[in-house]
């Protein structure tokens, strides 16, 4: 959303105000400061192991208050989080247009990502206006019965945030011996949760084990379910390198360096194609199949077996390993938020829709 809120403050016709639920404030307020961007309400809602209807329950009445404060013209979320549905649903009673940036990504399975499936489905189906990045994105909108006029394919602005930062990204955060080999993890989903995480983190050890000259850097997401059993079957082992959440840059700045991505990330199955990396994804569903389609990412599951295998594929195989490494992003070319933002602009002085062909192609 950086990309759009940046994009919408050159424009004089536009007044933004940016809303933060706090759903992840240790993920958030590193990107907000990178970015420079200040939050003008903070609905603090995140509490200890609270579970998706409280926390829904706590967004709802918070949000609504402050779209009756602000009483805006127009409400942007991005994605598929839990904070996007309850604002998506908030609009919604409280009749103020709502429009969805990432609009239209699917598996075609409620469980498969969970909530989010459910989430980006209940944003799509109230939105006044979808920003669809792809054509498939565009095809499931229409598929659906979303209104042709209100769709407008923009790309990801997810790759706009991305070139703007490869160009200013840090240093890496872990020193790497000079030739060796770099996998970069992420592992988050409530679906992945208990024996498939474990499956998971137990490939890694076997591939460290197996791999003298490879480094696992592994950014452990906080919740619980995930940060126990990452310290408890990687923690001390050698050449793994277990680390609270990186801010935005740094996290670019290991994806520059990693020759492999292993996650179950949807944002990171955008960024890492267009940077040139392999990207194995520890799912059986995505909602971003281009990459797929194109080769340069692959669908694994969470058997360990099948990690390990396709890791060291990638590891022995240099063919294998350019046909994935070529650098293919179906998802942008970094002007996403400026054709939001002329969207939004053309909507607001009441131009007549464009929708009937793609925006962005």
């Amino acid at each position: 959303m950086a990309p759009v809120i940046l994009e919408l403050r050159t424009r004089p016709w536009a007044q933004v105000s940016v809303l933060s639920t706090a759903q992840h404030r240790n993920l958030t307020a590193p990107l907000l400061s990178f970015f420079g961007i200040p939050v003008d309400h903070d609905l603090d809602a995140m509490r200890p192991d609270q579970g998706l209807p409280e926390l829904t329950g706590r967004l709802l009445p918070r949000i609504a208050a402050i779209l009756h404060a602000e009483q805006p013209e127009l409400v942007i979320g991005q994605g598929d989080t839990t904070t996007v549905m309850a604002t998506a649903m908030a609009c919604f009673y409280g009749h103020v247009a709502f429009a969805h940036v990432e609009a239209g990504l699917r598996t075609g399975d409620l469980q498969h990502p969970f909530p989010e499936e459910f989430n980006r489905l209940i944003a799509a189906k109230v939105a006044t206006v979808n920003f669809a990045p792809t054509r498939a994105a565009r095809a499931n909108l229409l598929r659906e019965g979303a209104d042709p006029a209100g769709i407008f394919m923009t790309g990801n602005t997810v790759i706009d945030a991305l070139l703007w930062t490869s160009k200013r990204a840090r240093k890496l955060p872990f020193p790497i011996a000079p030739g060796g080999r770099v996998l970069l993890m992420t592992l988050h989903r409530r679906e992945s949760f208990g024996a498939p995480v474990r499956g998971v983190l137990s490939a890694i050890r076997r591939l460290v084990a197996s791999n003298p000259d490879l480094s696992v850097i592994y950014p452990v997401h906080p919740n619980p379910q995930v940060s126990r059993p990452a310290h408890e079957l990687l923690g001390g082992v050698p050449r793994v390198h277990l680390c609270p959440p990186l801010d935005y840059p740094e996290m670019i700045a290991v994806m520059q360096r990693a020759d492999i991505v292993l996650t179950d990330s949807g944002g990171i199955q955008e960024e890492a194609p267009a940077l040139g990396k392999p990207v194995l994804v520890t799912r059986e569903t995505t909602e971003r199949p281009e990459a797929v389609h194109e080769g340069v990412a692959r669908l694994i599951g969470t058997d360990p077996d099948r990690i390990v295998e396709e890791v060291q594929r990638l590891l022995d195989d240099k063919q294998a390993y350019a046909a994935m490494a070529r650098g293919a992003s179906p998802y942008g070319d970094g002007q996403a938020a400026r054709r939001i933002a002329d969207v939004l602009q053309r909507r607001r002085s009441r131009a007549e829709p464009q929708s009937a062909e793609p925006a962005y192609a």
